[in-house]
C-alpha cells in the first residue's frame, strides 16, 4: 500500500502538470504522513540535510556559473573557429567542426542545453550559408550538444553520485571513453553521409591561421586541463575543480577576452604602442576592471541567471533526496530488488529493463530528476546482480541523452527550436536519424563495461589502489 500511495500520488501530481520538485515533495510528505512513523516535522531537516550533507553538490552551482560565463563570453566563438580550421578541410568538415566544438564546449560547461544554444547559435546559420541542409545541421547539432551530460564534467553524472553516494570522480573517468567515442561515430556518419551525398567542403587555412585559431581558443580550453587534470591527478576534488573553474571561467572572460563587463572592446594593446606602455596600461584596466566589476550591469545578469538555474536545480535535488528518504525508510528498493531477483532475471536481461524504463521516462521528465528518482531504486538491485554502480551510472547518462532528443520534455529540442525557429515537430524529424546512432551506441555502453571501466580502473592501478 505505501509502494502504491507514493508512486500513484507521484503520477497523479505529474498529469496534473505540478512541477517535478514540488510532486516529488508532495507525494514523500503524503505518504510520510499516512504510512511513516517519522513526523512532518522532520520533513525540514530533511531537506536542509539532502543538500548540505552531500559535499559533492556543491560543484554543481559553481559548474552551472562557469557555463553561464562561458556561454555569454566569446569561448564558443573561438572554439567553434579553432574546430573549422582543424577539420572544415575534410568532405564534411563543416559539420563534423560542429561536433568537436560541441565536445570542447561539453568539457568546459558540463551542461547540454547550454552546449546547444552556444554552438548551434553560431554555427547552423554558418552551415547553411556553407550549402548544407538546415534539418541536417539542426540535427547533427542538437544530437552532439547531448554530450554535455557524458563529458565531464558533467551536471548530470554530480546528480547520480549525490544520489548514490558513489565517487563523483570516477564517474567522471568513466564519461571521458564513451564521451570520445560517442563524438567519433557522430563525425564517421557525417563523413559516410558527406562523401555519399557530396556536402562540401572548406579549403584549408594553412599551418599560420590553424596555430593561430589555436592560440585563441586556448583560453577556453584551459579550462579542461584544469578541471579534469586535478580531478583524475588526485589534486583537488570534483568541487574544489568546480569552483576553480568557477574563477577561471569569470577572469578568461572579463580580463582575458573581456568580451563582458568593464573591459569589453578595450584592446590588449593599442598599434604603435609598445609593449611596456601595454603592459601599464592593462595593468590600470586590470585594477579598474576589479573595482567596476560589481555594478557591471553584463556580470551581475550573469550571476542572476547562474544563481536562478542553480536554485531550481537544487530545490529538485532536495525534494528528490526526500523521495529517496522515504523510498529508504519503507524499504521499498530492497522490496523491489528482492522481487526482481526473486523472479531470476540475469544482469542482462535487468538491464533490458533498465534501458527500457529510462527510455520511457526521458520522454516526459527532466534528467536530473529521473536520475534521483530512479538511481536509488536501481542502484540495490544492481548491485546485488553484480553490475558495477559506476557502470549502471553511464548507462543511464547515455539514456538521458536520449532523452534530451525525445519528445515532449526534450530540453535539446526546444533550445535548436528556438535557435531555428522552426516548429517542433521539424526539429524532432532532423534528429531523427540520428537517434539510431545514439542507440547502438547506448547498446555497446550497456553490453561491453569495459569502455566505461578501462579509464577508471586503470587509473587506480597507477594510484596503486
Amino acid at each position: 500500500m505505501t509502494i502504491a500511495t507514493l508512486f500513484l500520488s507521484l503520477l497523479v501530481c505529474m498529469m496534473l502538470g505540478m512541477p517535478i520538485a514540488i510532486a516529488l515533495g508532495f507525494s514523500s510528505m503524503l505518504t510520510i504522513l499516512l504510512f511513516s512513523d517519522d513526523s512532518l516535522a522532520s520533513v525540514a531537516l530533511k531537506l536542509y540535510e539532502s543538500t548540505s550533507e552531500h559535499y559533492t553538490l556543491l560543484a554543481i552551482p559553481f559548474f552551472i556559473l562557469s557555463s553561464a560565463f562561458l556561454s555569454t563570453g566569446g569561448v564558443a566563438r573561438r572554439i567553434i573557429d579553432f574546430a573549422m580550421d582543424s577539420v572544415g578541410h575534410i568532405r564534411g568538415g563543416l559539420a563534423m567542426a560542429s561536433v568537436m566544438a560541441c565536445m570542447l564546449f561539453a568539457a568546459v560547461s558540463g551542461s547540454s542545453p547550454a552546449t546547444v544554444a552556444a554552438i548551434g547559435s553560431i554555427v547552423i546559420v554558418g552551415m547553411v550559408k556553407a550549402g548544407y541542409p538546415e534539418k541536417f545541421a539542426a540535427g547533427v547539432i542538437t544530437t552532439s550538444g547531448t554530450l554535455g551530460i557524458l563529458i565531464p564534467p558533467s551536471i548530470v553524472m554530480l546528480v547520480y553520485a549525490a544520489a548514490t553516494e558513489v565517487s563523483a570522480a570516477r564517474m567522471f573517468m568513466a564519461g571521458l571513453i564513451p564521451g570520445l567515442m560517442m563524438g567519433l561515430l557522430l563525425m564517421l556518419a557525417i563523413y559516410i553521409v558527406a562523401r555519399i551525398t557530396k556536402l562540401p567542403s572548406l579549403p584549408f587555412p594553412g599551418i599560420k591561421q590553424l596555430s593561430l585559431s589555436s592560440a585563441k581558443a586556448l583560453g577556453g580550453l584551459a579550462l579542461i586541463f584544469i578541471v579534469l587534470g586535478s580531478i583524475y591527478g588526485g589534486v583537488a576534488s570534483p568541487t574544489e575543480a568546480a569552483a576553480v573553474a568557477c574563477i577561471y571561467a569569470y577572469f578568461i572572460s572579463v580580463f582575458g577576452y573581456r568580451d563582458i563587463g568593464p573591459l569589453k572592446q578595450v584592446p590588449w594593446r593599442k598599434p604603435q604602442e609598445s609593449l611596456l606602455v601595454a603592459g601599464i596600461r592593462n595593468l590600470g584596466h586590470l585594477a579598474l576592471g576589479l573595482i567596476k566589476t560589481i555594478s557591471d550591469k553584463e556580470i551581475r545578469q550573469v550571476v542572476n541567471d547562474g544563481a536562478k538555474v542553480s536554485i531550481m536545480l537544487l530545490f529538485i535535488i532536495a525534494n528528490a533526496m526526500l523521495f529517496a528518504h522515504v523510498l529508504t525508510t519503507e524499504r521499498i528498493p530492497h522490496i523491489i530488488a528482492e522481487a526482481i531477483v526473486g523472479f531470476g532475471l540475469p544482469a542482462w536481461g535487468f538491464l533490458i529493463i533498465v534501458n527500457l524504463l529510462l527510455l520511457a521516462a526521458g520522454n516526459f521528465m527532466e534528467p536530473s530528476a529521473i536520475l534521483l528518482i530512479m538511481a536509488p531504486i536501481l542502484f540495490p538491485i544492481a548491485t546485488q546482480l553484480g553490475i558495477d554502480p559506476i557502470h549502471l551510472g553511464i548507462i543511464m547518462v547515455v539514456n538521458m541523452e536520449i532523452g534530451m532528443l525525445t519528445p515532449p520534455v526534450g530540453l535539446n529540442l526546444f533550445v535548436t527550436a528556438g535557435i531555428t525557429n522552426r516548429s517542433m515537430g521539424w526539429v524532432i524529424q532532423s534528429c531523427l536519424p540520428w537517434l539510431g546512432l545514439l542507440l547502438l551506441f547506448l547498446i555497446l555502453i550497456t553490453y561491453i563495461p569495459q569502455i566505461s571501466l578501462f579509464l577508471p580502473e586503470y587509473i587506480d592501478k597507477l594510484k596503486g589502489y
